[in-house]
């Protein structure tokens, strides 16, 4: 596909449609702060999922995950080494536990996407460095953002930083475009090269969200056809941020209410 016809498919929303993205990220960002008291040992990943998803419909909204591509819930629950689509279950959460609950929904047409880690208890010093440095490669990566920049520039952001650290990029999974379409133009990676790949424009709305494993970068998914893990076993962390490109930056819609910390 050459640039300009690229460029064409990757949408430029106005500045009325900012409202709806920032609904919409609200409520993702309040059932993420909401779902954190919930993360303890002995519940499970099912039950954790049944909570986030009522509230979301308590808020007038319904999750963009469930039926999508055939998918049965509301999130996607990665523990440990898996990357991402982990798929809520009976597995109770342990002491030491990481887990990443990714969340989707659909308000008034719009759709806010973020995800976030959780711990269970005390966790290692490899897992909290890990969680660490993918949150920072996450905001660097958003830092990176205004208009007239690549999405090379982006990615370069993220990978630099990662690698500088001495953990690994995933490569197979990355951040897309979304507004009222779920996973659209263009495909946001978390590696690059300064300069490279389309000009960010003001109106796109994307999603960054690195995926870093502890280990290799390699993954597999399992014959579920969903559940992606480390190939090596490593930990994996990801953190995922739905913005704006403004005309002097970015907006991000998925900001906690509550400012966790660790949760910006």
């Amino acid at each position: 596909m050459n640039e300009s016809t690229l460029r064409r498919s990757i949408k430029l929303h106005a500045p009325a449609d900012f409202a709806g993205m920032r609904a919409a990220g609200r409520l993702v960002a309040a059932a993420l702060d909401m779902i954190a008291a919930h993360v303890r040992e002995a519940i499970t990943t099912a039950e954790l999922d049944r909570i986030v998803h009522e509230f979301v419909l308590d808020h007038g909204a319904t999750p963009a995950s469930l039926g999508y591509r055939g998918y049965a819930h509301a999130t996607c629950i990665s523990l440990n080494h898996v990357v991402c689509h982990g798929i809520p279950g009976e597995r109770r959460l342990a002491e030491g536990d990481i887990l990443n609950i990714d969340l989707a929904v659909i308000l008034d047409g719009w759709h806010g996407d973020s995800s976030r880690m959780y711990e269970v208890g005390q966790v290692g010093t490899r897992a909290r460095r890990l969680m660490d440095v993918t949150h920072a490669a996450m905001m660097r990566g958003i830092a990176a953002i205004r208009p007239g920049a690549t999405l090379g520039d982006v990615g370069f952001a993220i990978q630099r930083h990662v690698e500088a650290e001495r953990f690994s990029v995933v490569r197979d999974f990355c951040g897309h475009g979304l507004g009222r379409v779920y996973h659209d133009a263009p495909d946001v990676l978390n590696y690059g090269r300064p300069g490279d790949g389309p000009k960010l424009r003001p109106g796109m709305f994307l999603t960054v969200e690195p995926m870093v494993n502890a280990g290799r970068p390699e993954v597999k998914v399992l014959s579920d056809g969903w559940t992606a893990v480390t190939r090596d076993r490593s930990l994996s962390a990801q953190f995922e941020h739905s913005v704006g490109v403004t005309a002097t930056g970015c907006e991000i819609f998925t900001l906690s209410p509550a400012d966790l910390p660790g949760q910006a």
